[in-house]
């Protein structure tokens, strides 16, 4: 089982078998990663997620993965961050488990993940890192089928709070990978 952390575009991830979209409750197309995944996917994906016809906050639908080389998207819908006091930390961790979950169901072993609910939904960075992080080390010791859980991290910001969160569970990140835009823990 690793945990491992790239900085950069999701879209771009090649060896993940399964991306997890930061999606909106109405799974329909919106800004920040949601808008790379629906873009880089093609117009196949807004149509197939209209026939879904949306999906409450904490819970995930998949679709096919458009022109991505991925096999399936898994749409998460977080929580909007009102204060902390509202289960925003309960939704966003079921959100996290509920894709590793699906990756599991789809016969996927390799998800890469967004930073959910960390961009419009305004939830802060260290505390959505260490719910992240946590949920998904504990989702993956539930469905061990799910051998690498590949987060993708916009800038250097959320590269950190997502490096302490790692730390926080034993684990020391390193530099992977020939072009050094990745870290690794396990």
């Amino acid at each position: 089982m690793a945990i491992t952390l790239h900085l950069g575009d999701i879209t771009a991830d090649d060896r993940a078998e399964a991306i997890v979209n930061a999606a909106n409750s109405s799974l329909l197309r919106g800004g920040g990663v949601d808008g790379a995944i629906h873009d880089a996917a093609g117009p196949a994906l807004l149509e197939e997620c209209r026939l879904i016809g949306g999906c409450p906050t904490g819970e995930v639908r998949v679709t096919g993965a458009g022109r991505l080389g991925a096999r399936c998207i898994i749409h998460a819908v977080g929580p909007v961050f009102a204060g902390g006091a509202r289960g925003e930390s309960e939704l966003l961790g079921s959100c996290y488990h509920a894709a590793i979950e699906a990756a599991a169901a789809h016969g996927c072993a390799t998800v890469a993940l967004p930073a959910i609910s960390t961009g419009a939904y305004g939830y802060p960075l260290d505390g959505a890192a260490a719910v992240a992080v946590g949920a998904v080390d504990a989702a993956m010791r539930a469905h061990d089928t799910v051998r690498e859980a590949r987060f993708w991290l916009f800038d250097e910001r959320a590269y950190g709070a997502f490096t302490v969160a790692l730390e926080a569970l034993g684990t020391t990140p390193t530099r992977a990978g020939a072009g050094g835009a990745s870290r690794r823990a396990s």
